[in-house]
């Protein structure tokens, strides 16, 4: 009996084709994980550092929701064998300015990448997504921490203003506390948004 193809199903041929071809080279797309892996550890992965790039959309879905995958193949009658935990992206390294706010044009950029993702996760119960800001060491702490929630704040605000659910969004400031250049910590690069699932 032949059934009519439907773009799901289609779509769910790729993703089992692109299984088998890997597992039969031996590898494992960045979305499969081994049935046997050990249980998570604890210990967090350091945030993928999206630098002055612009992400593609689909690399964004593939790491903020990377259990999509194995629903779309559950659904179309394959079993799936798991997944690697969400990603947590760094946007950019010393992307704002000395005491600001503001988001600057490439961050921008980036963030509309992340909100055409976003737009696509629109009343999906349970599904939340952390941004967190950052600041150098160059104020005060009680400045700092103010300063890193704005930051936050922004990013959730364009966000939400490209098409995001402001549900699923949770903005949140941890001032100087958490440098990403410990040996600097008034590095330009400590300024930064990093964007991740919350737990």
């Amino acid at each position: 009996m032949n059934r009519p193809q439907t773009p799901e199903s289609h779509a769910a041929r790729r993703i089992l084709a692109a299984c088998l071809l890997t597992a039969a080279l031996g590898a494992s797309p960045a979305w499969a994980q081994d049935a046997a892996a050990p249980a998570d550890t604890g210990a967090a992965a350091a945030p993928l550092d999206v630098g002055t790039s612009v992400p593609d959309a689909a690399s964004v879905k593939e790491g903020l929701f990377p259990e999509d995958a194995c629903k779309e193949l559950e659904a179309n009658g394959f079993k799936c064998m798991g997944f690697k935990p969400a990603i947590k992206y760094s946007l950019p390294a010393s992307s704002f300015a000395l005491g600001s706010a503001v988001l600057p044009e490439l961050l921008k950029r980036q963030l509309d990448v992340f909100a055409e993702v976003l737009r696509g996760k629109r009343g999906s119960s349970g599904r939340q997504v952390k941004i967190v800001g950052h600041a150098d060491a160059s104020g005060s702490q009680a400045g700092n921490l103010s300063l890193s929630q704005r930051r936050a704040e922004s990013v959730r605000n364009y966000l939400v203003q490209k098409g995001a659910d402001a549900s699923m969004l949770e903005a949140v400031g941890l001032g100087s506390a958490d440098p990403k250049n410990k040996a600097d910590p008034y590095s330009s690069e400590n300024r930064r948004v990093e964007i991740g699932r919350a737990k």
